[in-house]
């Protein structure tokens, strides 16, 4: 459908699986992609000095989730993306053929998005990483970068769902208005301040 003179791409429920994202993102970039899911980051593991989290019994361990992301060493592996499947792999203990619906950190700096100008997401933590010396936070605002999109919208802490809608729906409505991202994320910002404690939408910062 079309709104505002754009085409719009509408993907949910199963369909929204990493095997569709990553062919649309090798097909043709869109200029806006907007994630509205479930976000993740792990801390380090092995950090100097703290405790490992405990994640159960020991036989937990070999599952894919423990295994492949929570105890990874890589910070791109402990920071991603939750689409359609990712709960059927999570407490599996062998991986299939098929994409595991967890789309991590790693596998978004592998792709080709110069064509895209703007990802949102409506997730949970997604501008968190692991801090590498002088190269800056390793999660998933380095793989986007990497990937080459232009401008981030990502989440500090954990994000309401009410107010977040409502603050996407600011965003874009003046977006559409202003052909602006930064004049656009600025009125979001200050409409929500007017009406909501910083708790509940100063989780979203933009990242260029």
């Amino acid at each position: 459908m079309a709104a505002n003179n754009v085409k719009i791409n509408y993907i949910n429920g199963e369909k929204a699986s990493e095997d569709i994202f990553k062919s649309t993102i090798d097909k043709m970039s869109p200029d806006i992609l907007h994630f509205a899911t479930h976000g993740f980051f792990f801390p380090d593991p092995y950090r100097k000095g703290e405790k490992q989290k405990d994640t159960g019994s020991e036989d937990r361990s070999t599952m894919i989730g423990v295994r492949t992301f929570v105890r990874n060493d890589n910070p791109l592996f402990r920071s991603g993306l939750v689409l359609a499947g990712a709960n059927d792999v999570w407490s599996q203990e062998m991986k299939g053929e098929k994409e595991d619906g967890v789309l991590t950190a790693y596998e978004v700096s592998n792709l080709n998005m110069q064509n895209t100008k703007l990802v949102a997401m409506s997730a949970c933590e997604t501008g968190l990483g692991d801090i590498r010396g002088s190269e800056g936070v390793y999660g998933l605002q380095r793989a986007f970068k990497m990937a080459g999109v232009d401008f981030l919208i990502m989440s500090l802490w954990q994000i309401p769902d009410r107010e977040t809608v409502e603050f996407m729906t600011i965003f874009y409505e003046q977006f559409f208005k202003q052909k602006d991202i930064r004049k656009a994320f600025i009125t979001a910002q200050s409409q929500m301040r007017e009406k909501y404690d910083p708790y509940y939408w100063a989780a979203f910062v933009l990242v260029e």
